[in-house]
């Protein structure tokens, strides 16, 4: 299992590593500060620095098999040997709007009282599906809501919920498309402020406030479950 330090620490954007496994496009680490593909949030780029100062691109991270984290280099770059050490280090500023979106998510949750069905982020927008009816979802209205929960500028905090816990209260898993990891024991946690609890292994803000400005850009029909609610955060 790689050591995900993006889960004890969201703005950690560098680490120490060793290669554990690597394969022509692929390498694994022994802890490592990319987040891989999931819960609607892409996976991490940045480079992998070796000793001499040669430097990989790391193009895309994904999941692996047995909890490992794969950073997926070109196919035909140089891959270094298990045991060699490195640094890992992440396109900050991607990342950091990664985190804005993400932690706006929770927050248009929280506007919209309605079972959320799907959603995604990218650089440039975000959105969440939900199953409500299409009539019920007036732009202007989320789009104020949104800002006053910003401005309120409530911390982001990390906690973790036992698998007894979260079976015992099925209403803090929110979004139906996806359900949180089972069997480890328990299941890591997003809290923000008053606003909004739930299960969540994305990276995230530490208050609200940084966030920026949110503007609702796009309501449309998705089909019958599915009305989705697309924004887009100011510079």
């Amino acid at each position: 299992m790689t050591d995900r330090v993006f889960h004890a620490d969201s703005y950690a954007r560098q680490c120490d590593t060793v290669v554990t496994r690597s394969e022509p496009g692929i390498v694994e680490l022994e802890r490592t500060v990319f987040y891989p593909t999931g819960g609607g949030q892409p996976g991490d780029r940045g480079v992998l620095i070796l000793e001499d100062g040669s430097r990989l691109t790391v193009i895309d991270t994904i999941k692996g098999e047995d909890e490992a984290i794969v950073h997926r280099i070109a196919d035909d770059a140089p891959v270094p040997a298990p045991g060699t050490r490195l640094q890992a280090e992440i396109d900050w500023e991607r990342r950091h709007t990664l985190m804005r979106y993400h932690t706006c998510l929770h927050l248009l949750c929280a506007v919209v009282d309605a079972p959320v069905t799907g959603g995604r982020m990218a650089e440039d927008k975000a959105h969440l599906d939900f199953d409500i009816d299409m009539e019920k979802l007036v732009a202007a209205d989320i789009e104020a809501a949104l800002n006053a929960l910003i401005a309120r500028d409530q911390p982001v905090e990390t906690g973790a919920i036992s698998d007894a816990e979260l079976d015992a209260n099925p209403g803090l898993v929110k979004t139906m498309s996806v359900q949180p990891p089972r069997g480890q024991g328990s299941v890591r946690t997003i809290r923000v402020g008053d606003i909004d609890y739930q299960p969540c292994g994305g990276t995230h803000l530490r208050r609200t406030g940084e966030i920026g400005t949110a503007s609702v850009v796009r309501i449309r029909s998705e089909g019958k479950r599915n009305k989705r609610v697309t924004i887009v955060l100011g510079d």
